[in-house]
């Protein structure tokens, strides 16, 4: 994986004191009044908030799929679809949030199932681009497990689209990464594919 650059650590490296002086200072240049009573506490609040939001740039993808490796003779598809996710927009600092789907086919190994929300997780704890984060798991997956192939659909809405800009509130925005089996064989792209419109009876 990439190393994250040192601009993006910042957010982390921030002192809380200088953190909660800056927000101060944009709620001045928003022509706010920090001191009123509703603002007293949001540069605190503000603080705790992005720390949470950006947890993930704390976090080893490779160490957390390590974490939960298993040997199988099992070489069909494992899907793990409908994930919810939720990250930061790194061009606004405005939420964007959906679905992930993740399927990979084994060559010998498995990872806990509960590991592939956690990975999507810790990914979408960072600020991103939507193109980057499906990239990202299904890359780190590819590289951990080395199954014979990864695919990674994400669809998600983003708030700097609905709230600003062109504010279409309907749109939706559709990335997927393919790679191995999924990316050279139609068959199982498809197959993949196909499996994640299902829905449940009634849904």
């Amino acid at each position: 994986m990439k190393p994250v650059s040192s601009e993006t650590k910042e957010l982390t490296t921030l002192t809380s004191a200088s953190f909660e002086e800056l927000v101060r200072e944009m709620l001045v240049r928003l022509g706010e009044d920090p001191q009123r009573e509703g603002l007293v506490l949001t540069p605190q609040r503000v603080r705790k908030s992005l720390q949470f939001l950006t947890r993930g740039y704390t976090e080893d993808p490779e160490a957390l799929l390590k974490g939960a490796l298993f040997t199988v003779s099992y070489d069909e598809m494992v899907i793990v679809k409908d994930i919810e996710m939720f990250s930061l927009c790194e061009h606004h600092l405005l939420p964007f949030f959906g679905k992930v789907h993740v399927a990979y086919i084994p060559n010998g190994k498995v990872i806990g199932l509960s590991k592939v929300p956690r990975l999507v997780e810790l990914f979408s704890r960072r600020l991103q681009i939507q193109e980057r984060l499906t990239t990202q798991i299904a890359e780190t997956i590819q590289k951990v497990i080395e199954p014979q192939g990864v695919g990674v659909v994400i669809e998600a809405r983003h708030l700097c689209m609905m709230m600003r800009g062109v504010e279409k509130q309907h749109s939706q925005a559709v990335t997927s990464s393919m790679l191995g089996s999924f990316r050279n064989e139609e068959e199982t792209r498809s197959e993949f594919l196909s499996l994640i419109r299902q829905r449940p009876n009634g849904v």
